[in-house]
């Protein structure tokens, strides 16, 4: 009897503890399901969590970081949604923007228009590198007015126009100003552009399959017959640019052009033309072809370019030099034979007719390439290379450092 009555009690105190631990459990129930339901609507768990996903949601809104395919901006409103519409030919490539008056849009803002070429940077960590140090110096020291826009147009293949989306929605993240992203697509320009630069490509190509001999390379050339009449003005720009002073600044440029002028660009600061030309200036003593400033002619830097597109259209001199007989007359004339693309076309129709271009400062194109001191030209290297005055943009040519700010 002793054991049963210790049984028992044993069982009495075990069905308290479950008991106890049933009412404990079923407390805590009941709680769970009162916070969720009594609670307010704007403590709980999930509508913080939707505040947090509106917030971010809003944030991105405001800056128009929208996903980018071919031929969509990317774009940062500051203040206005109101974007204007690309145009588009039937196989959906960029035509650039619809036809406006002058540079502005519908609602009124002045559009500043700047282009960079972006081919095979998905395969280059040294690409990507310098589009980081450009873009970012370039939002550093950006500043516009009020109904201002900065276009940025770049042209690519696919693989690079995918991770310039994803790179560009950090690097624009700080911008200040309103911007536009436009990306073209390199095949259907470059099929554009063969037809016009096709007899200018075995003068100044490194030759079949080299980086300058593909057409596109000469997209400032004939810009003017690709781009839609709308757009009047825009400067191309190298990847391995820093800025040092808002870019804006360098529009102002144009302003500046004489009357005949229909582009605007800096001189080549080491003596790669004096090396090019070297046959003309042998049979021509008395030149200045190929020597350096302030005197000579040391030819141009197509780092930074301003194309007053409209200008260029208007020439009836600029657009005959593009006919092929003409190109080829000219490069017999100088005896050239170069493999640096546009610049290559543009500082020898330069020497025949300076009053095309409206020469940059050294400062806006500062390149900081010295392989031509190491290379033969020691002894002159200085008298290209020096730059006075102050330094707008730096330009690392040949891949070399760029001065910390």
């Amino acid at each position: 009897m002793g054991i049963l009555r210790l049984v028992a009690r044993i069982m009495g105190r075990i069905s308290t503890f479950r008991s106890y631990q049933f009412v404990l459990l079923l407390a805590a129930a009941l709680a769970v399901v009162a916070f969720y339901y009594f609670g307010s609507e704007r403590q709980n768990f999930s509508s913080t969590t939707k505040r947090i996903k509106h917030t971010q949601a809003s944030h991105n809104a405001n800056r128009n970081d929208t996903d980018l395919t071919v031929d969509t901006r990317l774009s940062h409103p500051v203040g206005s949604e109101e974007q204007g519409e690309e145009e588009r030919d039937e196989g959906g490539e960029s035509k650039g923007l619809r036809p406006r008056k002058g540079d502005s849009d519908s609602a009124g803002d002045q559009r500043y228009h700047a282009l960079m070429m972006f081919t095979k940077v998905d395969k280059s960590r040294s690409l990507q590198d310098k589009f980081r140090v450009a873009m970012l110096s370039m939002v550093q020291h950006g500043h516009f007015m009020e109904g201002e826009v900065l276009v940025l147009h770049f042209v690519s293949d696919q693989a690079s126009k995918e991770l310039g989306e994803r790179m560009l929605q950090e690097f624009l993240l700080d911008a200040t100003f309103k911007y536009e992203v436009l990306f073209h697509d390199v095949v259907a320009l470059t099929q554009k552009l063969f037809p016009i630069v096709e007899a200018m490509q075995k003068h100044f190509s490194a030759g079949s399959g080299a980086y300058y001999s593909d057409a596109i390379f000469f997209l400032s050339v004939a810009m003017h017959h690709i781009m839609p009449e709308s757009l009047t003005r825009i400067v191309q720009l190298d990847l391995d640019l820093k800025y040092r002073t808002n870019i804006r600044d360098l529009f102002q440029e144009f302003d500046q052009f004489p009357p005949e002028a229909v582009i605007g660009i800096a001189r080549e600061m080491q003596p790669v033309y004096r090396h090019t030309f070297w046959q003309y200036r042998k049979e021509n003593p008395q030149t200045r072809v190929g020597d350096p400033p302030p005197d000579g002619r040391p030819g141009f830097n197509s780092g930074v370019m301003l194309l007053d597109l409209g200008a260029m259209r208007d020439s009836a001199l600029y657009n005959q030099l593009l006919e092929p007989s003409n190109v080829a007359k000219l490069a017999d004339q100088y005896r050239f034979r170069g493999h640096l693309g546009d610049q290559d076309f543009f500082t020898m129709i330069g020497m025949e007719h300076p009053e095309l271009f409206y020469s940059l400062a050294c400062g806006w194109n500062r390149q900081l390439c010295t392989w031509w001191r190491d290379h033969g030209y020691g002894d002159v290297f200085q008298m290209y290379y020096r730059c006075v005055g102050r330094v707008y943009i730096y330009h690392g040519n040949c891949n070399s450092p760029i001065p910390d700010d």
